[in-house]
């Protein structure tokens, strides 16, 4: 009898110490995942949770077990980095992509041609792009393609429509702060403008969409345009300001001429055969 209390009492014994080495084990597991993210180690804290709730993970080593944790480290911080470039963007089409670009033959869009605009090689250099084409063509999603491709690459982007951008710099100036929203769209690796030559811009537009050119000279702008190039000239007017905007445009820049019918009517043409 007394030895069979003297072993109910050790077992008792062991089991509240090992319930208590459990939750010690477990307030510093609990502690060092606090810690990863006060450091702001969050990708690190979550592959560290995981290999807790892993219990095949002890067959590996702990050189093995580190790799883990620094590579998802490593895999988050890429992650978030693209997120906020994305929405910075502020992509008219946050998902096109390059590679679902329509190479349809009516297009004349060359492969290797667009290969070397999405390896972003023009961005390091500094050049611009110009792409024209009629209405409908995809000249807007084609731009949005490289501009998602400049982020997932790690270039800061910005997208704006012309008219937007008349508005913004005319309102930055009239509350005193032109130039310091000059200065914020400089400071983007690629700038996007979409539908140049819409609207005839009045000469305080003129002179503040210079100002952003001339001061983003050898940083990339992308264009798009439904006139053709030699049609700029005049759908800006003022012939000084205008040769001074082309020439800075134009000057160590790349050229993308689209063809083909619009894409818009094609896909209404589409709907409507379904429909019938």
């Amino acid at each position: 009898m007394i030895i069979d209390k003297i072993i109910d009492i050790i077992q008792l014994f062991y089991r509240n110490f090992y319930q208590l080495l459990q939750d010690v084990i477990i307030m510093l597991h609990h502690h060092t995942i606090d810690k990863l993210k006060t450091m702001k180690l969050n990708g690190m804290a979550q592959a560290f949770e995981e290999q807790l709730n892993t219990p095949s993970i002890e067959n590996l080593s702990f050189e093995e077990r580190i790799g883990i944790l620094i590579d998802r480290e490593d895999s988050f911080r890429q992650n978030r980095k693209l997120t906020q470039l994305l929405n910075n963007a502020k992509l008219k089409y946050s998902t096109a992509c390059i590679e679902d670009i329509n190479y349809n033959a009516d297009r004349h869009i060359d492969k290797n041609q667009m290969a070397s605009f999405a390896s972003c090689d023009w961005i390091k250099k500094g050049y611009n792009l110009m792409i024209t084409g009629a209405t409908g063509c995809g000249k807007t999603w084609i731009a949005n393609a490289l501009g998602n491709q400049a982020c997932r690459l790690g270039f800061s982007t910005f997208y704006i429509k012309m008219s937007k951008l008349y508005d913004l710099l005319r309102i930055a100036g009239g509350e005193g702060g032109l130039n310091a929203q000059v200065t914020k769209l400089v400071k983007y690796d690629l700038l996007i403008i979409d539908d140049f030559g819409l609207c005839k811009p009045a000469n305080a537009d003129r002179n503040n969409f210079l100002e952003v050119v001339d001061d983003r000279y050898k940083k990339s702008i992308l264009i798009t345009s439904q006139l053709p190039i030699e049609n700029w000239h005049d759908a800006i007017g003022e012939a000084t300001l205008a040769d001074a905007i082309i020439d800075r445009l134009i000057n160590n820049s790349n050229m993308l001429k689209l063809k083909g019918e619009s894409l818009r009517k094609n896909k209404e043409n589409l709907t409507n055969n379904e429909r019938s």
